[in-house]
């Protein structure tokens, strides 16, 4: 008898890459020519997956979201999942970036639907904030896995226990 094949879709985040990403950023920083004399400040929030930026100068800043975003992208994490929280101005210009995290009840019943219509034979269930994906076929939940990545979503997708 066959044995039954399942993994897990979730949102999370990797915060050792969020880490990683500050920390290039902040080299980055430091070494550009053209923010030498700004006053700039990068910090995380590794329970909120937040960064925040702030800057002297609200053009030097949109530099600052800019670097923090591209150190993102290499680290494989999806630029459509950072939102731009909120901006204040004053004697420092500051700006929070939230980096989506886990996968609200909208875009599970989105994936969950896109599952069903491609007519695979495999059975998919919502289980809070990730989805368990089982079939009896690996080569199954490898199509579900291009299928998803396919989709046009704004989150960090991750594929995790394929068994």
């Amino acid at each position: 008898m066959m044995a039954e094949h399942s993994f897990d879709i979730s949102g999370a985040v990797d915060s050792g890459e969020l880490k990683n990403a500050l920390e290039q950023a902040k080299k980055e920083l430091e070494s550009r020519y053209d923010l030498k004399g700004i006053k700039s400040e990068l910090e995380l929030d590794e329970k909120e997956g937040l960064f925040k930026l702030a800057c002297s100068s609200e053009a030097k800043l949109e530099v600052l979201k800019d670097i923090i975003i591209s150190k993102l992208i290499k680290r494989g994490i999806n630029a459509r999942g950072i939102s731009e929280l909120n901006k204040e101005s004053g004697a420092l210009f500051r700006l929070n970036l939230k980096v989506a995290n886990s996968i609200d009840s909208e875009n599970a019943k989105k994936i969950n639907k896109a599952i069903k219509d491609s007519k695979l034979k495999v059975s998919s269930q919502i289980r809070g904030e990730e989805l368990r994906i089982s079939a009896k076929q690996i080569d199954d939940l490898q199509a579900v896995m291009r299928l998803v990545k396919g989709l046009d979503l704004e989150l960090n997708l991750s594929f995790k226990n394929l068994k």
